[in-house]
């Protein structure tokens, strides 16, 4: 255990009762049914609350249930997810539910070993679900409790270490199991409450907060210390092409990504890495040619598009290309067909393509 941490108790009914007046009215908040938990729960991963609202909406609409969304094919469910990035997620979300339906009746399982048998659901969102939707005393140790924890435990060690870590799930699971009968779900959504709303990255608003006088880090004037972060590396960048490309009849050619890897699954213009120092132009060609097997003379270049993953950087470069020569045939790509423009909207795209579309269309 941390040591130097508040009384438990006290730090759960301080939590429970600013919840009872702070808590947001959130969509998924309306209802507790396992399979919208772990839907939203899913969708709030690296994305922040106001973005995810129309597309949890949407989402039950199209897929009310395990059922519908199992049966559902993969590019509907990808074109449901678009922009909302780490595409993973989605196709994680339909495969699980896959499972779901073939082996646990089309019910999310209550146990936390079989939750974790399925895609994309680790330690955090089988606590979310098991606490959220089943009332069970089970901790989830999201980035925003995280936080909180390093704060009200002043913890002077950087959480991503394993050690450390380690220990702020005992934490949150002591706060777990001290929470009322049924309630434990409650106190996880108000330390995550928290730490979005009050208990924020850089400087916390401590005079809002309902633990600020058990807090230690406010305490001894570190808050805004906490978390501990190492220096990271410098973030690398790369350059990228891809080509819009009409046949005779003004179709365009879109490829389609294998279905592992990032942005697996997703549909978009043929393209690929430039090498270092290699022109743009030449390296569009190239990419076209090794991908689908087409030949190509790059033209005007119609968009510069930059966009930031989680580890990297990129810059995609757009061009016009005339088609010289050759019938698509996937090399590296999933899938190659010529659709109109207007049909562009039909299919799910990385939001890098979706801009190019949208200039073009």
């Amino acid at each position: 255990m941390i040591p130097d941490c508040p009384d438990v108790s006290h730090t759960v009914a301080a939590l429970l009762h600013w919840m009872a007046s702070a808590r947001r009215d959130l969509p998924w908040r309306q209802r507790r049914d396992p399979y919208a938990v772990w839907v939203s729960e899913v969708m709030l991963q690296q994305t922040q609350a106001a973005t995810v609202v129309p597309y949890f909406e949407r989402w039950l609409t199209r897929f009310p249930d395990v059922e519908t969304l199992a049966a559902a094919p993969l590019d509907a469910v990808l074109k449901a997810w678009e922009g909302l990035g780490y595409y993973a997620r989605g196709r994680n979300l339909h495969r699980a539910a896959q499972l779901i339906v073939a082996r646990h009746g089309g019910q999310l399982p209550r146990d936390r070993a079989a939750l974790r048998a399925l895609p994309g659901i680790g330690r955090y969102t089988a606590g979310a679900i098991l606490s959220l939707a089943y009332g069970q005393p089970e901790p989830a140790l999201d980035g925003n409790v995280r936080r909180v924890l390093c704060r009200l435990c002043d913890v002077a060690e950087d959480p991503r270490q394993p050690a450390v870590e380690a220990r702020l799930w005992e934490v949150a699971g002591a706060l777990a199991a001290a929470a009322p009968p049924g309630r434990a779900g409650d106190l996880n959504e108000a330390l995550m409450e928290l730490g979005a709303l009050v208990c924020t990255p850089g400087v916390p608003a401590c005079d809002a907060c309902p633990l600020a006088e058990q807090c230690r880090a406010r305490r001894r004037g570190v808050q805004a210390e906490r978390p501990v972060r190492a220096a990271r590396p410098s973030t690398p960048h790369y350059d990228m092409t891809a080509a819009v490309i009409a046949d005779t009849s003004g179709r365009l050619l879109i490829v389609r990504r294998p279905d592992a890897g990032l942005l697996g699954g997703l549909w978009g213009f043929p393209g690929g890495a430039a090498q270092p120092d290699e022109p743009l132009p030449a390296a569009v060609e190239r990419n076209v040619r090794e991908q689908v097997g087409v030949a190509v003379a790059a033209g005007a270049r119609l968009a510069r598009v930059k966009h930031a993953y989680t580890h990297f950087r990129i810059t995609l470069h757009a061009f016009a290309c005339a088609w010289t020569g050759g019938a698509p045939a996937c090399a590296t790509c999933a899938d190659a067909r010529w659709v109109a423009a207007g049909e562009l909207a039909d299919y799910a795209f990385p939001a890098t393509d979706r801009k190019i579309a949208e200039q073009i269309a």
